[in-house]
């Protein structure tokens, strides 16, 4: 009997140790020592601009049977289909966002990744926006090595639309709680296309002139749901366009919008950008009504960038959208209501860059840019798990600790604050508040003034799902994971759940704060 239980400490302390080097592993730092903390400013030059795309379409098959060879798929029942044109393979294409086990079973609209390569006084700057949920910063700093076997760009910032019809990049969507839905060789495509785009969009400069436009008003508020009190949202328009000096044809437009890109909700199954691909179409070759040409298009590339859309700042089935002809309401998700909403948001796009009145036309342009490596604790215990299994495909500086990033980056009268994650509407616009119920019983708003008012650009971009994928950012007098709950409801509201922890916010305002701060003169 002293020898069994001999042998079951030993088999019990042999098991915690090899689970230990499991946990370890998963959790390892991939990049032990990196920063990318950059601060740098250039006067007053002309403007050299490249743009570029790469498709980033995963491999969905075309055709899919029950196992007795009929029938159609249906949502959820993954695990009982097999692909008709894999040999009786069950290959599947996880969705992220919503749900688990959600197989793709067709391509709708192409994904992309856009480039857009920028060049004045001495320096290079590289965005490329992804149709994706988001990656981790492993992966953006994978995008970076890549793009520097080629070239050299002095900031490279790598953003996520957030559309939720596209392939899982994190992990959280696979066929299971318990199953990771990233395919290893997909992920490659996304980082080899992402840095694929950015060294074309560099060897394609030529000198530009840029147009910035915006609306601040909220009079696209009608588009958008926030489902989170308090009611912010953050629904201005903002653009940037550069042209080719030599014959002023568009070389590319940067449109900025902020809304969770899900209006095709839970029950899709077609790989889709969303919306933002009825966005881009728009600006790029124009909006029509019926069979009418209600504007003109653009030309060039378009790129979508999404805003602070924590809150949850999204379009439910529930929220109507009026068709562009204005004599439909689409309330159930489906491509008609996504190309309702893209097209409704392309046309007032291509209105104020033709209104003369509401632009501001330049030949040259200074840059200032400071960027930051940031150590973000992780209270979160789903998240801590997921880390440790391996169920998330990133790695931690420390202990329960994430390595993520921030920058502000001013382009002549525009300013860029690069936000890792899903921020809080109310954070950047103003409105926080420190209702009766909040876990740390604060009594003022915190995480204030907002960041746009401590930005003194003109042109005033936040840009959402850059560099990183950490979740929800949320005001810490909000926070709300006990009893008794905001407003008096019955639960806890959604958003804790996804989140590092109470205090990412804190820590990323004081970070955001100093940064702005360090930009002026």
């Amino acid at each position: 009997m002293r020898k069994l239980l001999k042998y079951l400490v030993s088999l019990l302390l042999l098991s915690v140790f090899i689970g230990g080097v499991i946990a370890w592993y998963h959790m390892r730092d991939r990049n032990p020592g990196y920063t990318y903390d950059k601060k740098w400013e250039t006067g007053g030059s002309p403007v050299l601009a490249g743009f570029a795309k790469k498709e980033i379409n995963p491999a969905v098959p075309d055709t899919w049977k029950d196992l007795n060879g009929n029938g159609i798929y249906e949502p959820g029942q993954g695990e009982k289909f097999e692909d008709g044109n894999n040999n009786g393979k069950f290959d599947a294409v996880y969705m992220a966002g919503f749900h688990h086990n959600r197989p793709a079973t067709a391509i709708h609209d192409t994904l992309w990744a856009r480039a857009v390569v920028l060049s004045s006084g001495g320096k290079q700057i590289g965005l490329v926006v992804l149709d994706a949920i988001g990656l981790f910063n492993d992966q953006v700093v994978a995008v970076r090595k890549k793009v520097a076997e080629t070239i050299h760009l002095d900031y490279v910032a790598v953003i996520s639309t957030h559309t939720h019809e596209a392939p899982d990049l994190i992990g959280l969507w696979g066929k299971s709680a318990y199953f990771s839905g990233v395919d290893k060789d997909y992920e490659q495509k996304v980082i080899s296309g992402a840095a694929a785009a950015l060294v074309e969009a560099a060897n394609k400069q030529e000198e530009a002139w840029m147009t910035f436009a915006q609306d601040t008003t909220d009079i696209l508020g009608y588009l958008v749901d926030d489902s989170r009190k308090p009611r912010v949202s953050d629904n201005g328009l903002r653009l940037m366009q550069w042209k080719r000096q030599k014959d002023s044809t568009t070389l590319g437009t940067v449109i900025a919008w902020a809304n969770h890109p899900e209006t095709l909700w839970n029950r899709n199954t077609r790989i889709t950008s969303d919306f933002p691909h009825y966005i881009r179409q728009g600006i790029e070759t124009g909006v029509y009504i019926k069979d009418s040409l209600a504007e003109t298009g653009t030309g060039g590339i378009a790129m979508y960038i999404n805003g602070a859309i924590g809150g949850l700042i999204h379009t439910s089935p529930r929220f109507g959208i009026p068709g562009i002809a204005g004599d439909t309401i689409y309330k159930k998700a489906s491509f008609d209501k996504a190309k309702a909403q893209g097209e409704r948001i392309a046309l007032h796009a291509l209105r104020l860059l033709r209104d003369t009145g509401r632009t501001k036309h330049l030949e040259e342009a200074s840059q200032r840019l400071i960027s930051r490596s940031v150590t973000l604790p992780v209270a979160n215990r789903n998240f801590q798990l997921a880390g440790a299994t391996g169920l998330i495909n990133r790695g931690f500086s420390g202990l329960f600790e994430m390595r993520s990033e921030i920058a502000y980056w001013q382009f002549g009268p525009a300013g860029f604050l690069f936000v890792p994650g899903e921020i809080y509407p109310e954070m950047v616009n103003g409105g926080v508040e420190a209702p009766e119920g909040n876990d740390f019983g604060i009594s003022r708003p915190s995480q204030t003034p907002p960041l746009r008012n401590l930005m003194d650009d003109e042109y005033k971009f936040v840009v959402g799902l850059s560099n990183d994928f950490i979740g929800y950012i949320i005001p810490k007098s909000e926070w709300d994971e006990h009893p008794p709950y905001l407003y008096n409801d019955r639960k806890s509201p959604y958003g804790e759940e996804n989140a590092l922890g109470s205090e990412t916010a804190p820590l990323l305002y004081r970070h955001f704060s100093e940064i702005v701060k360090g930009t002026r003169k």
